[in-house]
């Protein structure tokens, strides 16, 4: 594959994959998904996104336990890695890399598919991983951490599990946390950790499939969420120069 290099363009992904239930089973990926965003503006430039077949279409449920899940059906016409793996070199090459997680999962099953048809797997210019990124600070707020309850965090409706839909939640998420961290930062004393109110929202566990009811910072349509969407607008406009990787510097900054 030729090499090409994209050091200061960030590529949000995400992979879709069975779970092994046995011993020895690996991992499979279903579905890639991608979007190359501006480092300047925080906007979308390109997207791409593919169901994938794996060799052995026994190892993907008949049905879903998720509303959006993928079946075996869905599939069972689709490409193989191998048919769409150019495609994906030529998205993630040389690029920063970001997603939720995506250092312990989904760099690793990159890197895997890539050894499984015998050709060399991309490279990252830089890793930028949300989940390691916003564990410490904002671990106390959003539960687990999982991107399905950061996104609940900021009202920002349900996880899909489906990877064009989870990379395009990942970047709003990373977007309302730097600006929550950087406005954090203005006046430590006066807004850390304050944005929390008593309104209340429902959610389920994967694990035990138990309603349980957990705080839920704002609403949609609240005040704070038009206040760090003016802020972030402004954010992009200052100078003509502010990217997401200082941003992200920055925020970085306040977790040590």
């Amino acid at each position: 594959m030729e090499v090409q290099t994209f050091p200061n363009e960030i590529v949000f992904f995400d992979l879709e994959t069975t779970v092994p239930n046995k011993t020895g089973q690996h991992f499979h990926i279903l579905e890639f998904g991608a979007i190359i965003v501006c480092p300047r503006k925080l906007e979308e430039l390109e997207s791409f996104t593919t169901l994938i077949q794996p060799k052995d279409l026994s190892v993907v449920s008949i049905r879903s336990s998720r509303s959006d899940g993928i079946t075996r059906a869905k599939v069972t016409n689709a490409p193989s890695f191998e048919d769409v793996a150019e495609k994906i070199y030529g998205l993630l090459n040389g690029r920063i890399w970001a997603g939720h997680n995506i250092r312990r999962f989904d760099c690793v099953r990159i890197k895997e598919a890539f050894a499984e048809i015998g050709k060399a797997a991309p490279e990252p210019s830089g890793i930028i991983d949300s989940l390691g990124l916003l564990s410490d600070k904002f671990g106390k707020r959003a539960g687990n951490m999982k991107m399905a309850s950061l996104a609940a965090y900021f009202g920002l409706g349900e996880q899909k599990h489906r990877s064009l839909d989870d990379v395009r939640m990942n970047l709003e998420v990373l977007k309302h946390c730097a600006t929550v961290l950087f406005l954090e930062s203005t006046l430590p004393h006066q807004l850390e950790g304050k944005w929390q109110s008593s309104s209340k929202i429902m959610t389920r566990s994967r694990s035990n499939y138990q309603i349980a009811q957990r705080a839920m910072p704002y609403s949609k349509g609240s005040s704070l969420v038009k206040m760090t969407q003016n802020v972030k607008n402004l954010l992009s406009k200052a100078q003509g120069s502010q990217t997401l990787q200082s941003l992200i510097n920055h925020s970085h900054s306040l977790l040590r």
